[in-house]
């Protein structure tokens, strides 16, 4: 097994710790660019695929594109006036990432083609072994997580799946070569993807069958291309994409607190989602089998001018009974009907919950993360977790926004373990975690905020299986940010490498005290 070190603190002049970002999506990105700007030196990019991009590199189906406005889905200290779009899309936005990397001399730090297996922090020496997929080790003292919550395809279990004669594939990996005209096409899933690439399927297949377990709320996509003119005028006035980056980011903002706190906004959201069924869908039978059963944003609101048009074409069916199975042929309902196709789509969403996986992370005294997030996923600000020193994620547990822009709390997250890696770097070979009873008493706080929000009254990729809702921030984004600006002096500590007690899985007392940047209370709002 082949080691590769990297210079960790206690050899660093400049006291900076060796630092392993997994994953090079917006959030891997977003981190490295604050910590070269703040001076650490000894930063490593590890990213399983063969470039930058994340879900922006995976994700290349036909149609693929963001659905919150591209001035704010961008990061604030890479602004990019010449957007093609209103709503970016996927090419567009993986453009942007490579130029932002390229530009600030990102490129050294990345080693592609890198997936992580496994993480094991040694109490010893207060550092990290990471474990690739092909056998090598890293051995650094921090580690963040940036694999963010919608990085592994969900395919649905249903039987007979494996039995279909001919091509199926989900939707993050699109197979280009195959050519849908003429095709009868199964599409399973309406979510967020689908919406995206139904219309685009649908132009070219011969007959295109959509199945449909829950009807979706759609808003309509407003959206408008962006010329040269208009390029121009944002080089030359910063100030009017700066106004609309905060007239949108306001906009969300307010939302948000419909999904929470304003359910009666809520309430109008799905009005104008229905004003928008009825003026695109004539047919009244379609217009009933698209109309949804379930509180407006309960599962994630999508945005689309072109499905609804798309699925009342001709040679589209929206096939609303449960599957039975997957046949040589085709699909079979529990109706008794068969769907005979050529090509089967799944557009079937992320395992959105399972966090990490299936990455092992082992912490003190070889405590699992698996195992302490047995009852679901949880951390304190979704950034760590008790016994895990020197562990942090992006986008973690909690983290995701039921309306708004992930960049924003990606900026607020990278902002965070930034001064925590300060504190590291005033005190070299330490290590900083959370207290447990400061991500108690986070969590406590936060699971009474979700049991008030939309997303309780239904069933969801935002909720695991049993139930509990540990993807989505029930507040509007600005409150995470204000609490997170600076880590609690409270609520983090800070221990020396230990060589006994280490079996006991107790948390050592602090080697240093006071060396938080800021103290405050907990809260969860």
């Amino acid at each position: 097994m082949k080691t590769i070190e990297l210079e960790h603190n206690q050899a660093n002049s400049q006291g900076n710790p060796s630092i392993v970002i997994i994953g090079a999506g917006f959030a891997g990105i977003t981190l490295a660019l604050r910590l070269k700007r703040a001076g650490f030196d000894s930063v490593l990019i590890v990213e399983k695929g063969d470039g930058v991009g994340g879900v922006w590199r995976e994700n290349t189906y036909p149609g693929a594109a963001c659905d919150v406005p591209s001035q704010l889905y961008s990061i604030s200290s890479a602004p990019n006036p010449t957007w093609g779009r209103r709503y970016a899309e996927q090419p567009d936005i993986l453009a942007y990432l490579r130029r932002v990397v390229d530009e600030s001399g990102l490129p050294p730090l990345l080693r592609t083609q890198t997936e992580i297996s496994k993480a094991t922090f040694d109490e010893r020496s207060n550092t990290w072994r990471l474990t690739t997929t092909t056998n090598q080790e890293l051995e650094c003292d921090v580690v963040i997580s940036a694999v963010g919550q919608l990085s592994r395809p969900s395919v649905p279990n249903i039987a007979g799946i494996s039995r279909f004669a001919g091509p199926s594939f989900h939707s993050a990996d699109w197979d280009h070569d195959l050519n849908l005209s003429g095709k009868r096409v199964a599409v399973v899933g309406t979510g967020a993807s689908a919406v995206q690439f139904v219309p685009v399927v649908a132009e070219c297949a011969e007959h295109l069958d959509v199945f449909q377990r829950s009807a979706p709320w759609v808003l309509p996509k407003i959206d408008r291309q962006y010329g040269e003119r208009h390029h121009q005028l944002l080089r030359r006035l910063p100030i009017l994409r700066l106004g609309e980056r905060l007239m949108i980011w306001t906009i969300f903002e307010f939302l948000a607190l419909a999904l929470v706190d304003a359910k009666p906004v809520a309430r109008a959201l799905g009005a104008v989602a229905l004003g928008h069924l009825g003026r695109q869908v004539r047919d009244a039978n379609l217009r009933s089998q698209l109309t949804p059963d379930y509180a407006p944003g309960c599962k994630r609101i999508l945005f689309s001018s072109d499905y609804y048009p798309a699925l009342g074409r001709p040679n589209v069916s929206l096939v609303t009974e449960d599957i039975e199975a997957v046949e040589a042929g085709g699909i079979r309902t529990v109706d008794g009907g068969f769907h005979a196709a050529d090509v089967v789509i799944y557009g079937t969403g992320f395992t959105a919950t399972e966090f990490l996986s299936p990455m092992e992370v082992h912490g003190r005294a070889d405590r699992k993360l698996s195992e302490v997030w047995a009852d679901g996923a949880h951390a304190y600000y979704g950034l760590s977790v008790p016994d895990f020193p020197n562990f942090f994620m992006m986008y973690g547990p909690n983290t995701n926004v039921g309306s708004g822009s992930i960049v924003y709390m990606l900026e607020s997250q990278a902002r965070h373990i930034v001064r925590l890696m300060k504190v590291l770097r005033a005190h070299p070979g330490t290590a900083v975690e959370v207290r447990a009873t400061a991500e108690w008493r986070f969590n406590q706080l936060l699971s009474r905020r979700l049991d008030k929000s939309v997303w309780t009254l239904c069933s969801s990729w935002y909720r695991s299986a049993r139930g509990s809702i540990s993807t989505n921030w029930p507040s509007p984004t600005f409150l995470y940010r204000v609490r997170t600006r600076r880590p609690r002096r409270n609520a983090y500590v800070l221990s020396n490498a230990v060589a006994t007690n280490s079996s006991s899985g107790r948390t050592p007392e602090p080697a240093h005290t006071g060396s938080t940047v800021s103290s405050g209370t907990d809260s969860a709002d």
